[in-house]
């Protein structure tokens, strides 16, 4: 009985004695290589323009709060499906390749959040969309605000005005040194160039752009021409499909009439289908087609209109690669 003890009571402490040493290889795997410091951005309450700002993480972050769908999808591509605790914005169309580890996550609204809710996950590093790091009610709160509690950010480089869709390599560069996931980053930024590389090859023999004009609205009775004047993402990314947006330059609104005597050759809608009552990009097409105001524009005569959806635009992420690719087996099918 007093042998049996001893050895059950031996072989509790050699357990122990592994699970500190695991714990102290866990934590040493964490800290090794750090503090870390990236390159970031803030942005004062009421400022137009964004601010370089320093973030600097003493230990890979256990607790993060995504600020959008496509946001959380770049970070299950990375293996960090565990560090996600919410996720706001939960719309548009899924990364098929991660929706099922997607749809496991805390989905905290199926539109913005405001900072309460943010807050209420209790992350250590909020992340995600530049545009949503405000004190609205549609905000997480700001960049300093966020950083003065304590709560470490990363805005995404790709969001703020001057991102292209290069900006979306660095982003991942640099959440690889972040969560010290590295390689992982390597091999899927290596992934979306050879993509990249396989749409611009196939539509290297067009050499002239063509323009095109956003009709960002929800009800195709209500026409809404969206400039997109600091959208610079936005921009890029459709010149991987040779379109020019024709209003880049406009500060302004841009009425109906104006969208009419620019005649841009192509014009883009949103397909809002995967959200709850929203209009598909079908529909959306078939009623811009036949709107009578538009009829004599050359991209209704030519039958151009073409919808994306609204993530794949506005998304600020590896998904919009997705998009141009949809939409150029639609445009130039012969290639």
């Amino acid at each position: 009985m007093k042998k049996a003890l001893i050895i059950s009571l031996l072989g509790l402490t050699l357990l122990a004695g592994c699970g500190q040493k695991e714990q102290k290889a866990t934590e040493k795997n964490q800290s090794e290589g750090y503090p870390v410091t990236v390159q970031n951005f803030s942005k004062a309450e009421g400022a137009e323009s964004w601010q370089k700002k320093e973030q600097t993480f003493d230990k890979v972050p256990e607790k993060v709060l995504a600020n959008t769908q496509p946001a959380a999808e770049l970070l299950l591509h990375l293996g960090l499906k565990d560090k996600i605790v919410g996720v706001g914005a939960v719309f548009g169309e899924p990364d098929k390749a991660v929706e099922k580890e997607f749809n496991e996550l805390n989905h905290l609204s199926t539109d913005y959040i405001g900072k309460e809710m943010a807050l209420s996950v209790d992350p250590d590093l909020a992340y995600g969309r530049g545009g949503l790091f405000d004190n609205q009610d549609w905000g997480i709160g700001t960049v300093d605000t966020l950083n003065e509690m304590g709560i470490k950010t990363f805005v995404l480089n790709s969001s703020v005005t001057g991102g292209t869709f290069d900006s979306v390599y660095d982003d991942i560069d640099n959440l690889g040194k972040v969560f010290n996931v590295s390689d992982k980053a390597d091999a899927f930024k290596s992934e979306l160039k050879e993509r990249q590389a396989k749409v611009d090859k196939k539509l290297a023999e067009i050499k002239e752009d063509q323009t095109f004009a956003y009709l960002h609205t929800a009800d195709p009775a209500e026409l809404y021409v969206y400039p997109a004047h600091n959208e610079t993402f936005f921009n890029d990314i459709f010149k991987m499909v040779k379109l020019d947006n024709i209003f880049k330059d406009e500060k302004g609104e841009v009425s109906v009439e104006k969208l009419i005597e620019a005649d841009p050759d192509v014009l883009i809608v949103a397909d809002w289908g995967t959200m709850k009552d929203g209009i598909s990009g079908e529909k959306m097409i078939d009623a811009v087609l036949k709107n009578q105001k538009l009829s004599s524009m050359k991209a209704i005569k030519n039958k151009q209109v073409y919808a994306v959806d609204y993530n794949y635009m506005f998304g600020y992420g590896y998904q919009s690669l997705d998009g141009i690719e949809k939409l150029a087996e639609q445009m130039y099918p012969e290639k």
